[in-house]
């Protein structure tokens, strides 16, 4: 399991303008938030809360990723719909959600199944974890990696 300290695994997934990679961030705080599907209603709580404060996310020399296994069309579809401007990548055959440690079994009404743990990752400007979050609970969750971003960014 990824501890804050390990260096951060490395990723090629399909993004809205072509394929998005952890190199591309080479240099600052990139945020890597993991979610379980579109357009449910967790996830799309939690796009729009990272959204909302991307601009702030900016200012703090800081990038932010939502990826799910969803195919780059529904997530082009999710983002439409609910006028999101958090960049999403599709990680389709899991090898990211597999690296990250996020590919999880999980359980429902007595029911056992694999799926995405919603779990957050700051990545450092030097490609190392910084901190992580699992088994994210989203309301504050936005803002409570917002402040760590923030306050890594000033240190």
């Amino acid at each position: 399991m990824l501890q804050p300290g390990d260096e951060a695994p490395d990723f090629t997934l399909d993004g809205e303008d072509g394929q998005v990679r952890l190199a591309d961030f080479k240099g600052k705080q990139l945020v890597l938030y993991f979610y379980p599907k579109d357009d449910t209603a967790g996830c799309t709580k939690e796009a729009i809360a990272f959204s909302e404060h991307l601009a702030a996310f900016g200012a703090a020399g800081t990038a932010v990723l939502g990826i799910s296994k969803d195919s780059p069309q529904k997530h082009e579809k999710f983002r439409r719909k609910h006028d999101l401007t958090v960049p999403l990548a599709s990680d389709e055959d899991g090898a990211a959600c597999e690296a990250y440690g996020v590919w999880t079994e999980k359980s429902m009404y007595g029911r056992t199944y694999m799926g995405i743990e919603r779990s957050t990752f700051l990545i450092a400007a030097d490609g190392r974890i910084a901190e992580v979050w699992r088994k994210v609970r989203v309301p504050g969750h936005a803002e409570a990696v917002l402040k760590a971003a923030q306050s890594r960014h000033t240190a």
